[in-house]
């Protein structure tokens, strides 16, 4: 088994990851369930992932997240979705469940409710850390630096490979702007028997250069990981 996470806030997760995987869960489930225990803890909202992260230029949350299966055609995502505290959860619903592979906006939000998820207001979604953020963003167009996306990436028992990205996205963008997470073979990639990859950074640029299914690509040219002797924890 092998688990990964981008930055140093991950760990929990990871760790997280690794005792689900231990116990047997498929890598899809583990993902799910580490990455929406982040995304619902308000702490965390500081690094641009789930509930308590920076909201819009307008003050409302919007929150972006996938998660792709190393198997062909396994993919489903998310996109300015409000009033979610964990959209990862959404996002595999969009893969199992869903027609599509990616649903946005007032999309999102309804296919959420149809799908038994409880959509808050945007007020829940936001904490005194967040609030405060946005008030000094009005009122002295002071920023927050930073682009934490979650990136986790799992491979179980039985070699399958998941990877999820969750963030609730540039602090104070233009209401609907989409980076780079929910947008396969740039915020994210997997392929069984080869390898995943996860993205973290401005995804306005990211996007442009689908880095995630480059760095699969690279990593198959070359040679599939030796999984066994791999473990990132």
């Amino acid at each position: 088994m092998a688990a990964a996470g981008t930055w140093a806030f991950s760990e929990p997760a990871v760790s997280r990851l690794c005792c689900l995987i231990g116990a047997g869960r498929h890598a899809t489930d583990a993902v799910e369930e580490a990455l929406a225990e982040v995304e619902s803890d308000p702490e965390t909202g500081r690094h641009i992932v789930g509930r308590g992260g920076f909201p819009n230029s307008e003050g409302v949350l919007e929150c972006d997240a996938a998660i792709m299966e190393g198997d062909a055609g396994r993919f489903g995502a998310v996109a300015a979705l409000q009033g979610v505290a964990s959209p990862v959860r959404v996002a595999r619903r969009v893969m199992d469940r869903s027609p599509h592979s990616l649903l946005v906006g007032e999309g999102a939000a309804a296919f959420a409710k149809q799908q038994g998820f409880t959509v808050e207001s945007n007020a829940s979604m936001l904490t005194t850390h967040s609030t405060e953020a946005y008030q000094e963003y009005l009122e002295k167009q002071q920023r927050v630096s930073g682009h934490d996306t979650l990136g986790l990436i799992a491979m179980d028992n039985m070699g399958n490979i998941t990877v999820g990205v969750s963030t609730s996205g540039a602090p104070f963008k233009s209401p609907g702007r989409v980076g780079d997470s929910p947008l396969p073979g740039c915020g994210l990639y997997a392929e069984n028997m080869v390898g995943a990859a996860a993205a973290t950074g401005d995804g306005d640029k990211i996007m442009c250069y689908c880095p995630s299914f480059h760095v699969v690509h690279l990593m198959k040219q070359v040679r599939a990981p030796d999984f066994q002797k791999l473990h990132l924890f």
